[in-house]
């Protein structure tokens, strides 16, 4: 029969045959490239000596084929085979210097080649300008330097690629140390210290590298002349025995000759021997407390007490040589964890090793006279069973071969589905014990070498000649000891500069942002922290990222944050492949590109179609990944999520985040901490920072003060202090933009002795181009305080510059000299009264920070004592915060004895956020204006009984716009104020039907109100939209009107239009929008997936993904208000369960 194979990046045609196999030799494949082929081959077989049965061929192209960057030798020939060779020459490097140019330079760019493909980048611009970079680095120096990102991804690779590992299918969880910056002896050791620190993590090990500079034409190497960071020593006897490990008496003379005073004990932790370039090697024993041992005992047998066995628990390799892109780096110490019989079959039973297996026979009475007893292999076992049980009674981490057998298998199957092909050395990857009950020992395996790779390298005292003198001076053991308690010192320090955290934001009015930034302050005393937007973050970075913080709001009814929506719009640069999606109803996949709130969208969408409108998640919807997904995180994480409770999906967007970092593989060092606007946010992300803080810490093993770090930055004192902070004159004024839009009336839409009031304000625009807008578009509107308010706070500022005069903050420096000088100001040269007026935020009732610092200032030791109370009990201030709502000034009448200095003014109060409205006009029914509809909303704090407040709110939506179909069926459901923007809808539609001609539209208007008499807003206007065929039905349901029965706009899609939305949604390819309050809002949602179930005949979970896909389409829209004081029962039951779940956060914790 012949075996075929589909070509990959050859000029041949597919089904090429490649080899005829006889009967007498079976299945034979030979001389294949793995580089050019995926190899896909129906199964023979035969029966009884009759014709072979062939199953029939499945083509399984390999996405990524295995890259093979240049001929690659291999120990072996065509007539013989060396594969059982230790160290065959082909895979050891000779200590010849840097490549030439010539040679560096291909292996550079398959490097490149293999790290841009794997983001699916290759041959993009950013590909090409860094191969640009890199030639022409190599051009002029004969070398190039390797970015953090590819170093750590070749890292990876280069362990992915080692033929002689078993455990490589964690290679992506590797950690990687960039410790290129070293330059003496002594700071290596600091960085290896640091390694053996943070892999041990006591007892759970964690795989790592360090990696030290790379080999440079006209200089020596950084060595490590030990074989592994820990190791025992091995003394060569008088009498010829040996004590300790005999595989290490060479290295323990060399350590001897450089200073070493050996204990001459069984188990001696041996000094390491560092080298810098140009240097000799330095002598530095490991402090004790670095090292981690595992004393070695039996679950049922006691003569391994006796035996006094014990071995250390970390296996790092630090004399192999990592090649990455032609660059060679000869100190590079890796780390793992131990398989069982590494250590009860090769270290302790081995005859070359410490060879305990006699002993332990006898010790266990065994028959040691003949080899039918199989003594050997009852005492091995036994072995064996200790050290995994001692292990475990230790908590060290250890793995079985079983295990560790099945893991390869795994990997191997994963490596052949993703790359084509898995370079595997069988007789290294065979346990040492167990043989063929080891599913290895049956699996035919290739060898064969990439890059990037390990290589090993000769001993370095082997060829080292000692610097002036063939003697060196033994050291002293005060210098000795002073290089250990010098190196533990800097060790956490060390460790902090190296550890990198990258913070994310995503925010719509900024507090995400100043919580992030916050964070930064926090994790500056230990960490290398940075703050990005999320717009700003390329998500295929997360693959090399160490921490990750996430500072999230959750938008609407459970959408991004705009910031955090944004799509990469890359170009020439490159398409960022991500999770692949499908649709509920389609067979087919799509790609995206998109940040990291693009990733995470299509996850959280699933969530939001529930019935329940609980804040658990059982009804996620696991989105199903084809066979190619993003490589696996490497990464550990935490998030916050900003949120309220006014929304059924609380903190929705920071779960989707939580939850798909997580499924990418990252590591979760603390639960998702939870942000109540409505009650106790700063103290749930106070809480929340201090413990991921202490938790990285306690992750990286960085020795810290958490709790003095975090109360000093969460603390305002350090802000503001009044002899640190002063006004100074400025000569310009501000120039102010007069006449960008000016007020053209407004219009009462209630009778004048109604209970509440709505009003049409019409603006004047004067056509100004940053002014137009589409029907369904919103308005940003920065309000201006009440200037009576203004007014009586400025008579309480204490240090008020002259009326009319232009004023800034400035700061004074820390230092010798005094350097009064603006800091990033918040503000632009304004009067104070500008500033009050139109930029800070006095209504807003202080946080709890600023009510520390007015605690500060307070002259009354009662009122300063009740402002800390305040200011410290997270359930103090909410009920005070709730029950009184006050104002600035409404504090300071308050605590009278609190002055309030005017820098203090401008450097804390919070900025007046805009406020957005639903525009109520279509630009061509009312060229030059932009109408607005408001309700003005106001309220008595204290249970009706104290001062009154004014309020404002509603959110954005940016795609609640009017298809560009026009015979497209609409349904606007909008009750009260949610009629706003359908009034842009209908006039739009009545100026395209008068205008342009258009027929009349299908567009179905469900309004709700409370009386028939008095709230139907814009009544006469709907009724000229319908007649003239801007609007083709209007239904309308009134809640509290005496004549009619009690109506909600969800009555009336369930009784008048079930039929109907279910035919204009799914059949013809409508559109339904709804604007309201979030009560509304969900009940509208639920609704519509009980219609669609019911009419669909389908399941409530299928309506849901119905409806998740109408959302992905854009056709089914939401633009949804917070919450409001429209009445006091919804504001109480959603401040109750507020309360109520953050007294339970505080009682649990994080």
């Amino acid at each position: 029969e012949e075996i075929r194979i589909k070509p990959w990046g050859t000029g041949l045609p597919p089904n090429t045959p490649i080899r005829r196999a006889t009967d007498q030799e079976g299945l034979c494949l030979v001389g294949i490239d793995p580089q050019l082929v995926r190899i896909s081959v129906g199964v023979f077989w035969w029966e009884g000596g009759g014709q072979p049965k062939a199953s029939p061929p499945v083509w399984t192209p390999c996405s990524r084929p295995l890259l093979l960057p240049g001929p690659q030798e291999v120990p072996c020939n065509e007539r013989r085979c060396l594969a059982s060779l230790m160290f065959p020459r082909q895979l050891c490097s000779a200590p010849e210097g840097p490549r030439a140019k010539e040679e560096l330079l291909p292996l550079a760019r398959d490097f490149l080649r293999l790290y841009y493909g794997s983001m699916k980048r290759a041959e993009s611009q950013a590909h090409t300008q860094r191969l640009q970079e890199v030639e022409q680095q190599i051009a002029e120096t004969g070398t190039y330097q390797l970015l953090e990102a590819e170093l750590i991804f070749g890292a990876k690779h280069a362990w992915r690629n080692a033929a002689r590992c078993m455990g490589r299918i964690q290679w992506n969880k590797l950690q990687v140390f960039d410790a290129r910056d070293c330059t003496s002896a002594q700071e290596m050791f600091t960085s290896v210290c640091t390694h053996i620190n943070y892999a041990t993590n006591r007892g759970n090990l964690r795989s790592a590298i360090t990696i030290f500079p790379q080999r440079t034409a006209g200089r020596g190497d950084f060595r490590i002349w030990n074989q592994q960071l820990i190791r025992y020593a091995g003394y060569k006897q008088h009498d010829g025995s040996i004590l300790g490990d005999p595989a290490t008496i060479e290295l323990t003379e060399v350590c001897a000759q450089y200073g070493w005073r050996p204990p001459f004990g069984r188990f001696d932790v041996l000094p390491l021997l560092l080298q810098a370039p140009d240097e000799d090697p330095e002598l530095f024993p490991l402090p004790p407390e670095l090292v981690l041992e595992v004393p070695i005992r039996h679950p049922t047998l006691k003569c391994f007490e006796e035996m006094g066995l014990r071995w250390y628990a970390l296996p790092a390799v630090s004399n192999l040589l990592l090649e990455i892109g032609g660059l060679e780096f000869p100190a590079a110490p890796f780390s793992g964890w131990y398989v069982g019989c590494e250590i009860g079959m090769r270290d302790f039973c081995d005859a070359q090793r410490y060879n305990v297996l006699q002993d332990l026979a006898e010790r266990m009475e065994l028959d040691t006279r003949t080899t039918l007893s199989l003594w050997k292999d009852k005492a091995a076992v036994e072995m064996n069973v200790a050290v995994l049980h001692s292990f475990q009674v230790a908590k060290v981490t250890i793995v079985d071969h079983h295990a560790a057998g099945e893991s390869f298998m795994k990997h191997l199957e994963n490596e052949q589905r993703m790359r084509g092909g898995c370079p595997s050395d069988w007789v290294w990857l065979v346990p040492p014990i167990s043989g063929s009950l080891s599913p290895v020992f049956h699996q035919e395996l290739v060898n064969y070498q990439l890059s990037p790779c390990f290589r090993y390298q000769t001993d370095p005292w082997k060829t080292y000649i000692p610097k002036g003198t063939t003697v060196t001076r033994k050291k002293t053991f005060r210098e000795i000891a002073n290089a250990v308690k010098i190196s533990a010192k800097l060790m956490g320090h060390v460790m902090a500069r190296r550890v990198k955290a990258t913070i994310l934001y995503a925010s719509e009015t900024g507090k995400s942002r100043a919580y992030a930034l916050n964070l930064q302050q926090l994790f500056k005393s230990t960490f290398a922290p940075q703050v990005l937007c999320m717009d700003e973050y390329d998500v295929v970075s997360l693959e090399h990222e160490t921490l990750v913080l996430v500072v999230t709001s959750t938008f609407g009814n459970g959408d991004p944050p705009e910031n955090g929506e944004v799509l990469l719009q890359r170009g020439q640069d490159g398409t960022l492949r991500t999770l692949p999606r499908k649709a509920p109803y389609s067979p087919t996949f799509t790609m995206a590109t998109t940040t990291l709130c693009g990733l995470m969208r299509s996850s959280y969408k699933m969530r939001f179609n529930s019935i329940s409108q609980s804040d658990s998640f059982k009804g996620y919807v696991y989105l199903r990944v084809l066979s190619d997904p993003l490589p696996g995180l490497s990464c550990r994480f935490s998030v916050f999520g900003l949120g309220s409770r006014a929304y059924p999906h609380f903190c929705a967007f920071a779960h989707a985040v939580d939850t798909r970092l997580e499924e990418l593989g990252g590591e979760r060092i603390l639960p998702m901490g939870e942000g109540d606007e409505l009650c106790g946010q700063e103290e749930a992300f106070r809480t929340w920072a201090r413990s991921v803080f202490k938790a990285a810490c306690e992750t990286f093993c960085v020795e810290s003060l958490p709790e003095a770090a975090a109360t000093e930055v969460f603390s305002t004192r350090c802000s503001w202090k009044r002899h640190r902070h002063r006004l100074s004159v400025h000569h310009n004024p501000l120039d102010l933009l007069a006449g960008r839009a000016s007020a053209g009336g407004g219009q009462s839409l209630y009778p004048p002795l109604h209970s509440r009031s709505t009003i049409l304000v019409q603006l004047q625009t004067g056509d100004h181009p940053e002014l137009r807008y589409q029907p369904g578009d919103h308005l940003g509107i920065f309000p201006a305080n009440s200037p009576e308010l203004v007014e009586d706070l400025l008579e309480r500022i204490e240090d008020p510059p002259p009326p009319g005069e232009t004023v800034t903050v400035e700061t004074l420096e820390a230092g010798m000299h005094a350097n009064w000088k603006v800091e990033n100001p918040r503000l632009p040269p304004c009067t104070l009264r500008q500033a009050l007026s139109f930029f800070l935020d006095i209504t807003t009732p202080p946080s709890p920070q600023l009510l520390q610092l007015l605690a500060t200032l307070a002259e009354d030791p009662r009122e300063k004592e009740t402002l800390q109370r305040l200011s410290k009990d997270a359930l103090l201030y909410e009920e005070w915060k709730w029950f009184r709502c006050p104002t600035l000034l409404e504090v300071l009448e308050e605590f009278p004895s609190v002055p309030l200095p005017a820098s203090l003014a401008l450097t804390q109060l919070p900025l007046l956020q805009p406020r957005y409205y639903s525009i109520s006009s279509a630009p061509g029914a009312h060229p030059g204006q932009v109408h607005l509809t408001v309700a003005v909303l106001n309220y008595h704090s204290q249970n009706g009984k104290g001062p009154l407040h004014y309020g404002v709110c509603s959110t954005w939506a940016p795609n609640f716009q009017l298809p560009q179909d026009p015979s497209a069926p609409c349904i606007l459901v909008g009750p009260g104020t949610g009629i706003a923007p359908f009034r842009s809808f209908w006039q739009q539609r009545l100026h395209e039907i008068e205008t342009e001609g258009l027929p009349s539209s299908e567009m179905t208007l469900v309004f709700g109100c409370r009386s028939s008499l008095h709230d139907q807003i814009y009544e006469e206007e709907i009724q000229e939209a319908q007649q003239k065929g801007a609007l083709s039905r209007v239904l309308t349901g009134f809640s509290r009107d005496p004549d009619y029965p009690k109506t909600y706009v969800q009555d009336l899609l369930r009784m008048s239009l079930s039929g109907y939305v279910f035919e204009a949604l799914c059949r013809r390819q409508g559109h339904m929008y709804v604007c309201g309050d979030v009560t509304m809002a969900t009940g509208v949602l639920q609704t519509v997936q009980q219609i669609l179930a019911k009419e669909g005949k389908m399941a409530l979970a299928e309506a849901g993904d119905l409806i998740s896909e109408l959302r992905d389409k854009n056709r089914y829209h939401e633009d949804i208000f917070g919450l409001t004081f429209r009445t006091q029962e919804v504001a109480s039951r959603i401040r109750s369960q507020s309360f109520t779940s953050h007294r339970r956060s505080l009682l649990m914790g994080p």
